[in-house]
């Protein structure tokens, strides 16, 4: 694609024309992605059928996206959100927390799903850049949905159990006076003394750790009814009180009303355009458009290796940076051999080198690194790059064409927050409140939906930045954050309040419905049609059949993990890797 001769600055897409047509449940976070980084939005044609977001550059040849609701599965199985959520796994592992499968009350997998398209397009541009003949990138809400789940899907299937078994329960808790809230620490000390400070027995809070501190890997967090009991006997002052003399991080959990008196980014990433640099390497493969490019990794959990794994996909070669003696979440079980399957999830196909970045000499090896490398991308604490010297200031002194890429919990945009990890940036962003219908309590999901999307929106500011240095010859630090990731989910929610309207779904949405062995979900706008007590006398199979001979759009839900690959509906799209792991596919098609 050829592009007009001045770019504007952090605009990698200006001088670029954007068409769309097809259902705007589809296509309209996509747009509104596409135009923030540039492009010129020249309408669309709205339908019911697939969405299709197109590029044309000068050259007259338009790039296009073609995004499905059901990309791998039935068309009849997956119609919309709600039987996306239903069919991938998402209401199974949201539900844990509550004992049954539920559906989000956030558009959460065609959020995703844009996010790929999105991606995707980028990185078309960047392999037309380099001698590729892309002309179409297909995606689907099914994809996104897999892509979600990847590490429970892996962990379900795994070799060995999990650590800690699933059972209903989790935060928040309650003070006396009203306040729900969230608790966060790495630390079993400090969780065993915040408790005791508030009436717990050491050994029963003791008892409670290895729940609370593995419920990121199980979506669910059994504690003893006791910890529930002495927070909801103690004030809101009590618990602070208790929270500062232990060094627990506490959130009240914020409502949307609070959270639209806040300013917001409009963006979900930052683009900063640094140093002359040389344009990319080329030729490049049509179904792996980053082949040949490096992107060095140093990232913990999830969010900055789930985007460098994106990266991975998309044909990058990707190296790990790990602490000497390697990841020691390499171990965490269920395994798969002697891998753990969540990491496998994470990193399968990454290299990895061993540099003990807190010395002069492993900065020094990481800096020669970074000479030969295309994007460097972490999620350190903040102040950490600057302390060590590896900031974009210091590692553009010895590569100017860097794509720097920061994945942060706050972005630095909010005062007094607190720790920077998933279900802590939830509650803080009236995510409670989104996640769940009215009638509900406000509580986060246990589900790591923002780790997962603020990793995609990482990946997708990388790619932006990696066009960015293509057309103007620079060198870019992009930022993004699981800040960003909740106010794109929650968008939608405080465009309602600010209306005037309820910030909430309404009672009962998405919530599946029982069958005789199983649960059914039902399309958004079928929700209406169906008598519920009829469903409890049939089997699933038979209930779905019935629903759609009414014209009703249903699926059965997923409620275990470990039956998902001899699924029919997905069968055919699992794979297992040399470890034995399941894998989910790439979530794009290029042609």
């Amino acid at each position: 694609m050829a592009y007009s001769a001045t770019t504007r600055a952090a605009h990698p897409l200006t001088g670029i024309e954007l068409r769309t047509a097809g259902s705007p449940d589809l296509t309209a976070a996509a747009v509104r992605h596409l135009t923030l980084l540039g492009a010129a939005d020249l309408g669309s044609t709205a339908s019911d059928g697939p969405g299709t977001v197109s590029l044309t550059g000068a050259d007259g040849h338009p790039l296009t996206a073609e995004i499905a609701w059901a990309a791998i599965t039935p068309s009849d199985e997956v119609t919309d959100e709600a039987t996306a959520q239903a069919a991938t796994g998402v209401a199974c592992v949201h539900g844990r927390r509550s004992g049954k499968p539920r559906g989000l009350a956030v558009d959460y997998l065609t959020t995703a799903c844009a996010v790929l398209a999105v991606q995707g397009l980028l990185a078309g541009l960047i392999g037309r850049a380099r001698g590729s003949a892309v002309e179409t990138v297909r995606t689907g809400v099914d994809l996104a949905g897999l892509l979600s789940v990847g590490q429970y899907l892996a962990a379900a299937n795994a070799e060995d159990g999990e650590a800690v078994p699933f059972a209903p329960g989790g935060p928040p808790f309650t003070t006396a006076d009203g306040v729900y809230f969230e608790v966060e620490t790495l630390d079993p000390v400090v969780w065993a003394t915040f408790w005791q400070a508030l009436g717990v027995a050491g050994r029963l809070a003791g008892s409670a750790w290895r729940s609370f501190q593995f419920r990121y890997a199980t979506a669910c967090s059994p504690l003893p009814g006791e910890l529930h009991v002495r927070a909801h006997a103690a004030d809101w002052e009590s618990v602070r009180r208790a929270a500062k003399e232990s060094g627990m991080s506490l959130c009240a959990i914020r409502s949307l009303q609070d959270r639209l008196a806040e300013p917001r980014a409009q963006a979900p990433w930052q683009l900063s355009p640094r140093l002359p640099a040389s344009p990319l390497s080329s030729p490049t493969e049509l179904a792996r458009p980053l082949a040949g490019l490096t992107v060095l990794e140093a990232g913990r959990r999830i969010q900055a290796p789930l985007a460098a794994y994106v990266l991975h996909l998309l044909g990058a070669d990707v190296v790990r940076i790990e602490p000497p003696g390697g990841d020691p979440l390499r171990g965490m079980p269920p395994t798969c051999g002697d891998l753990s399957a969540r990491w496998l999830a994470l990193n399968r196909g990454k290299r990895a080198v061993e540099i003990d970045i807190k010395s002069a000499a492993g900065r020094a090896e990481l800096r020669d690194l970074v000479t030969a490398a295309d994007v460097f991308v972490h999620n350190w604490a903040p102040g950490t790059a600057e302390r060590l010297g590896l900031d974009d200031d210091d590692l553009s002194v010895v590569n100017p064409g860097l794509v720097y890429a920061y994945t942060s919990g706050w972005a630095g945009r909010l005062a007094d927050v607190p720790m920077a990890t998933d279900f802590m940036v939830q509650a803080r962003t009236g995510m409670g409140e989104a996640v769940r219908p009215a009638g509900e309590p406000p509580a986060p999901s246990l589900m790591t939906l923002l780790d997962v999307l603020g990793a995609l929106l990482g990946a997708e500011a990388v790619l932006a930045g990696l066009l960015l240095r293509e057309r103007t010859g620079h060198g870019v630090r992009v930022d993004s954050s699981l800040l960003g990731a909740a106010e794109m989910l929650t968008e939608p929610a405080l465009c309602r309040v600010a209306s005037g309207a309820g910030p909430r779904r309404p009672a009962g949405f998405r919530e599946p419905l029982p069958t005789a062995d199983g649960w059914v979900s039902v399309a958004d706008d079928c929700a209406g049609q169906v008598n519920a007590v009829s469903l409890t006398k049939r089997d699933t199979a038979e209930a779905v059949a019935s629903l759609r001979r009414r014209g009703v759009r249903a699926t059965a839900v997923t409620t275990a993990l470990d039956k998902l690959p001899s699924d029919p509906r997905f069968a055919s799209a699992l794979t297992r890797d040399v470890h034995g792991a399941v894998a989910v596919p790439t979530p794009w098609r290029f042609a």
